[in-house]
Formats: C-alpha cells, sequence, structure tokens
C-alpha cells in the first residue's frame, strides 16, 4: 500500500482545493490530510480560519479521497509524521516548491509539489468575499 501525505488549512474548502486532494490521492493508495488546527494557523502563521477545525475534519472526512485526518500542530511534525504514518510520498502545492525537499533525505519519502488550480484560490475567495457589490465581476443577460 503506498501512502501519501498532504498539509493545509483547507478554509473555505472549494475546487482547488478537492483538485489538490484528487491528485494527491492518485498518486497511492491512502490519503492522509495534516489539517492545521486553530490554535496552529493563530499562533504559527497569524491566519484567522473563517471554519473551526472541527468543521473543516469534517468537510475534509466526506471526500472520497482523504482515507485520514491528523492534526497539524508545529511545522516540525513533517518527519515524524512521515515516519509515522510510513508515509511513501510527502505533497504539497507548488507555491511551497523547495521547502520540504529535506524530507526526501530524513524519511526517504519522495517530495512532490503539484501545480494549485489556476482558476481559484482561497485568498481570492477571501478577497471577494470582503468587496461590497460581488456582482461587479458578473454580468448578467440584461446588462
Amino acid at each position: 500500500m503506498k501512502r501519501v501525505i498532504t498539509y493545509g488549512t483547507f478554509d473555505m474548502l472549494h475546487y482547488g482545493h478537492i483538485n489538490l486532494l484528487k491528485r494527491a490521492k492518485e498518486m497511492g493508495d491512502y490519503l492522509i490530510v495534516a489539517l492545521s488546527t486553530d490554535e496552529f494557523n493563530w499562533h504559527s502563521k497569524q491566519k484567522k480560519t473563517y471554519f473551526s477545525y472541527e468543521k473543516r475534519k469534517q468537510l475534509l472526512e466526506a471526500i472520497r479521497y482523504v482515507d485520514l485526518v491528523i492534526p497539524e500542530e508545529a511545522w516540525d511534525q513533517k518527519t515524524s509524521d512521515v515516519k509515522l504514518y510510513k508515509v511513501d510520498t510527502f505533497v504539497m502545492g507548488d507555491d511551497w516548491a523547495g521547502q520540504f525537499d529535506f524530507l526526501q533525505d530524513e524519511t526517504d519519502a519522495e517530495v512532490v509539489y503539484l501545480a494549485r488550480t489556476p482558476e481559484i484560490s482561497t485568498t481570492q475567495i477571501k478577497k471577494d468575499l470582503n468587496t461590497k457589490d460581488l456582482t461587479t465581476n458578473h454580468k448578467s443577460k440584461t446588462d
């Protein structure tokens, strides 16, 4: 059985996230998602989530590509997670390219950086949600 692991916040779960999870799952038989806890997001990333850890975990568990969700509580837990769960492939989005190459030496796991889905991002969704008039970029047929 080939095991794959990926990490993330997965706030506002959207098509881009699901696409990334699907491609990660295609790389093995068992997909583990290390989901950033609320405390880790705030204290280590200075990032506020819109949905709680529990809600984000429930949503990830409902996606058929995901076999196991574990908490991400520290930056440095990746090496121990890869060893503990006997991971063959570590997958992250390509915006993290090069930052986890050390795992290949420390764990023998293959490190893969997948291209993000260009059409959508959490950053763009949050930006759009904070604009006053969301319809300005979406003209109807009557305009």
